[in-house]
């Protein structure tokens, strides 16, 4: 993995006390094609499991796919998401500049431009990161994120847990090639529908999103309080 200036202030995965919580620093990019597979790149800097990258595809006709580089991180993402497959592979992301190429030996060549920010993308830089990673801010942001984006900040996920998404930055994606498995997906197009990994989808336009995002693996401990989440947005 390579890294932009702006990836390298990542803090300690593990929230100071709570052994209860796993933290996430990185990016996310939602990206759909015109051939109907959804594509949600996870690139994480700072995690319990050390730098690594990993990519969830949902094809066009709903079939799940996760691509995780170590048995143990794909355990992790399978426990909390719902895939119908699950392949190691060796995912790799390498950045330059505004251009991003994700990897994943020869089953995935990814390629997408992000794009200048927007005034959602102004606004998220300026909330401190300590602020954007609370449970109680995600509350807060939960609402404008569900109409202006079409996403939900926190919910339900598997195996007990609970999960909240503190976004500190957003750009727009304005190009991309995919190629999974030797075919062409063709031409970057909307996230349509709405992936189904977990309780919430990316943005329908294509999306790099900088995010904070909290694990809660107890029932009782450390989580916001439990509601009821509908899978997608």
């Amino acid at each position: 993995m390579s890294y932009g200036p702006e990836q390298r202030e990542y803090v300690p995965a593990l929230c100071a006390g709570r052994p209860d919580r796993l933290r996430f620093d990185g990016w996310i990019a939602g990206i759909g094609t015109t051939s109907g597979t959804r594509l949600v790149v996870g690139h994480w800097p700072g995690s319990p499991f050390g730098p690594f990258s990993d990519v969830m595809l949902e094809r066009a006709d709903g079939h799940r796919l996760l691509l995780a580089p170590t048995r143990r991180t794909a355990a992790f993402i399978a426990g909390t998401y719902v895939f119908d497959e699950v392949r190691i592979a060796p995912v790799r992301v390498r950045v330059t500049g505004d251009d991003w190429i994700v990897t994943a030996g020869p089953l995935l060549d990814l390629r997408f431009t992000a794009g200048r920010r927007g005034v959602t993308g102004l606004l998220l830089r300026a909330v401190p990161g300590a602020l954007a990673s609370r449970s109680f801010w995600t509350a807060l942001t939960d609402p404008p994120a569900r109409l202006l984006l079409g996403v939900r900040t926190r919910g339900t996920a598997g195996g007990g847990r609970y999960e909240w998404y503190g976004a500190r930055d957003l750009r727009r994606i304005t190009a991309a090639t995919a190629v999974l498995e030797g075919l062409d997906l063709g031409p970057l197009a909307v996230v349509e529908p709405p992936v189904r990994f977990g309780f919430g989808s990316t943005p329908r336009r294509p999306s790099l999103v900088r995010v904070t995002t909290t694990v809660s693996t107890s029932r009782t401990r450390g989580g916001p309080r439990r509601r009821r989440a509908t899978r997608g947005t």
